[in-house]
């Protein structure tokens, strides 16, 4: 493979360059995806789930397909959930530059308990795919397409609930209303301009993906380091990183709701990545290559997913150094998960 034959120094460089990229782009993306929810009347919490999380999520995509169809399933199933753990903590990261109140009890709403919902309930699914008889119908396990249909409906039930509520997250003075406001520059051009932007933006992103996915193929066949923390730790950071800017870039822009839909969509759709994963993995199924340390990832990232659920429901004005209760533990408890995989 290409990616074997790259020597060490042009793997760290291929990191820290694609990840660099991922920041730039994922900034722009914050702009111009506030403008269209609102132009759209989509909503911060629907947009940012969906096409946000797409958005965010096409390196991670990228990075899954191009190590399942170059025969390192662990590591694509590693980097999908690897990505959904290092991006839920990027939540009590943003918290930290929002300075009035919690973050979650500011962007208390129901799409985003939904989304988190929904989420729990596809890495459920796939936890479930490893324990199933290892049968592929077209080269694919047959929980990949419950996936996709799982993650179909439960949009719709969001988009249903989202035009008329029957339970509601109580106001408060703290409470960020998602409504329309200016945009400035965004406001002039065109709304199919400002889409082909959006996607354009998106795409250089997924050519971060491609890179970094060759680089953490070379990491493992020259370092001999697992590929659980490879791809669940330096791939999953830097998968990570899109949704991690975005959160912080949307909290400083006002925009909270935004910024944990953007979180919950992406770790959606990270989830669905196994299914991509599935789809090039040409020699079975990928759900039955996961080792140790990919379940225990996928088990972590639904742990870190209940804490900011039940963040989400409990909605702290103040918690534990400055954060809810929710934040301080997933601090702690992805720096646990960092821990466990490196050594």
């Amino acid at each position: 493979m290409l990616a074997a034959s790259w020597p060490i120094s042009w793997s760290v460089v291929a990191f820290v360059a694609a990840g660099g990229l991922t920041v730039v782009g994922s900034v722009r993306l914050v702009a111009l995806g506030d403008a269209l929810a609102d132009r759209t009347g989509w909503g911060e919490a629907l947009f940012g789930a969906i096409f946000f999380g797409l958005a965010t999520s096409l390196s991670g995509i990228v990075m899954t397909a191009v190590t399942a169809a170059g025969a390192a399933p662990q590591l694509a199933y590693s980097n999908a959930v690897g990505g959904i753990a290092a991006q839920t903590t990027a939540v009590a990261v943003a918290d930290l530059f929002y300075r009035r109140v919690n973050l979650e009890h500011a962007s208390a709403s129901l799409s985003n308990v939904l989304f988190g919902c929904l989420l729990l309930a596809l890495l459920a699914l796939a936890l479930l795919g490893t324990y199933t008889p290892d049968a592929t119908v077209a080269g694919v396990h047959p929980v990949s397409v419950v996936m996709v249909g799982c993650y179909v409906g439960g949009v719709m039930i969001v988009h249903s609930t989202d035009v008329t509520p029957y339970w509601q997250a109580v106001d408060t003075v703290d409470t960020r209303q998602d409504l329309p406001q200016s945009h400035g520059p965004l406001d002039s051009p065109p709304l199919p301009a400002l889409w082909v932007r959006f996607v354009a933006v998106g795409l250089i992103v997924a050519a971060g993906g491609w890179v970094i996915a060759l680089a953490g193929e070379s990491l493992v066949a020259a370092t001999g380091l697992r590929a659980g923390f490879v791809g669940g730790v330096l791939m999953g950071l830097i998968n990570a990183l899109p949704e991690a800017i975005t959160a912080i870039a949307a909290v400083r822009r006002g925009a909270v709701t935004l910024a944990v839909a953007a979180v919950l969509g992406g770790n959606c759709l990270d989830a669905l990545n196994l299914v991509v994963g599935d789809l090039f993995y040409r020699d079975g199924s990928l759900y039955h290559q996961a080792g140790t340390d990919e379940l225990f990832l996928t088990t972590s990232a639904m742990l870190m997913t209940t804490l900011l659920l039940g963040g989400l429901l409990v909605r702290q004005v103040r918690g534990w150094g400055r954060l809810g209760f929710e934040g301080t533990l997933l601090l702690v408890g992805y720096l646990a998960v960092v821990a466990v995989l490196a050594f």
